[in-house]
């Protein structure tokens, strides 16, 4: 049995804001239980589920020395799914009503749990054989480990895998403020290791120290090794060499339309165009648009921000609503001047445009069964999942070609009747406009190819069980 610790700021079902918490939380439990015992440590918030706080056992406590200050840390144990899961307690680090504030604080914060992480091992009866750390919050582990803990000898053979699950965030402060944070010798703020810029750089830490870094798609794997792409850090990255790789993230097997509990209507690969039909009248009530089950509907869930395109579609959008054969639907909140702009034209266009600014689960899952298509115009998107359940839903993504989405849709090519949806290359709304002009085309005038796109769309494996295999492959070879 081969023992491997994921550490993370957060994990489903205990706290989630965010794709990284699906994957800490999910991916655990599709590992070949004969062979690994894959555990979870995360933070214990005051702010969790207080029903999930219950099922909590207290293992004990013991005490992190950080530079000058030496702070309590207990922890507690329960279970999930099978998993063995860790929180680590500390009221001072982890109150509050969310789980992170103020970089300062939370660099402070993620300082004290990655250390938590090591001192939790000399505690513990159970020693892993890798720690595999997720984003900037859990970047230090990898660092103190080859600092302060090397001359252990229950440490000395752990090795580290460092995930990135999105670059942008990268937990810079000041180098006083991290020196101060951290307790790290002098030594390693230089440019070689934790200097970026004048900066201290968790991120950067953990991609120095880590023995291998993965990403949430081969693509974007790529993309972050370029200037356009690297964030500051595509040197660093590039001279990973083949010590970086890119695993796709999966879908949960909750994301399934034909025991979905969100939906009324529910449908499978067997009778998928008659349920989507069904799905499409449902909604077009449920949101108060016109009941027409030959129209083209289009939605999209998630963030409203630059990063999700929405730029673009302000550019485009009134041209757009001028077609009388597509609805749209919205679903999410994010910046200001966009959810004022889709307010304004929901109001403008009230037969063809439906926004809901927020986010409500059961809406999500009755967009993405009751529409044709899904909407994705990311800027930059390091793996994505909605085009990954739009495809569970037999829905049709439309999305840019970037990060994870070139890697999961396989672009429609007419002349072989192959691919599982429609893509566009630069950032430009008008190009976006193309593709969701072409994807209408084939919906209205091919019948017979746009069930064939949606169908190849559900046959897809985007499963977590996908992901584990390639996950114990590369933890076998550092092993």
């Amino acid at each position: 049995m081969i023992n491997i610790l994921f550490a993370a700021s957060e994990a489903v079902p205990f706290m989630k804001t965010g794709g990284l918490a699906d994957v800490a939380g999910t991916l655990p439990e599709h590992f070949n239980r004969k062979e690994w015992d894959v555990r979870v440590m995360m933070p214990l918030y005051a702010c969790m589920d207080q029903e999930l706080r219950k099922k909590l056992k207290l293992k004990g406590h013991f005490y992190v020395d950080l530079g000058w200050r030496k702070q309590y840390a207990g922890i507690y144990e329960t279970k999930w799914r099978g998993v063995t899961y860790y929180l680590i307690d500390n009221e001072f680090y982890f109150g509050g009503d969310k789980p992170y504030n103020l970089i300062h604080e939370d660099i402070e914060k993620f300082s004290f749990f990655s250390k938590a992480v090591l001192e939790s091992i000399l505690y513990l009866d159970w020693r892993p054989e890798l720690i595999h750390c997720h984003d900037w919050q859990t970047a230090l582990v990898p660092v103190y480990l080859c600092s302060l803990y090397k001359s252990y000898p229950e440490m000395s053979k752990i090795k580290t895998v460092f995930t990135i699950h999105n670059l942008k965030f990268q937990g810079r402060w000041t180098l006083k403020g991290l020196k101060d944070s951290t307790g790290l010798p002098a030594t390693l703020f230089t440019p070689e290791y934790l200097e970026f810029y004048g900066e201290g750089n968790c991120l950067k830490g953990g991609l120095v120290f880590s023995d291998f870094v993965t990403t949430v798609s081969p693509t974007y794997a790529k993309e972050i090794t370029t200037p356009e792409g690297g964030e500051g850090l595509d040197g660093l990255l590039k001279a990973k060499g083949d010590r970086l790789r890119g695993i796709v993230n999966g879908v949960d097997e909750e994301f399934d339309p034909a025991k979905d509990p969100y939906l009324s209507i529910h449908y499978s690969k067997k009778n998928v165009f008659e349920g989507k039909k069904k799905n499409k009248i449902a909604l077009q009530k449920k949101r108060g648009l016109p009941e027409r089950d030959n129209v083209f509907t289009m939605g999209m869930v998630g963030r409203i921000t630059d990063q999700k395109g929405f730029d673009l579609i302000a550019y485009i959008l009134e041209e757009m609503l001028s077609t009388k054969d597509l609805q749209l639907y919205v679903l999410g909140s994010g910046e200001y001047r966009f959810e004022e702009m889709l307010t304004y034209f929901a109001g403008k266009y009230p037969e063809r445009f439906s926004v809901h600014i927020g986010y409500e689960e059961q809406l999500a899952r009755e967009i993405y069964a009751g529409c044709d298509a899904f909407l994705m115009p990311s800027l930059f998107e390091p793996c994505g999942l909605s085009q990954l359940i739009s495809m569970r839903y037999g829905t049709v993504p439309i999305v840019r070609e970037t990060g994870g989405l070139i890697d999961t849709v396989k672009p429609y090519n007419e002349y072989e009747d192959t691919g599982t949806g429609f893509s566009f290359s630069n950032y430009n709304a008008h190009e976006m406009y193309g593709a969701i002009n072409y994807a209408m085309a084939t919906y209205i005038e091919h019948q017979d190819r746009w069930q064939r796109i949606a169908l190849r769309g559900m046959e897809e494996d985007f499963s977590w069980t996908r992901s584990a295999r390639a996950y114990e492959e590369l933890y076998q070879n550092l092993i």
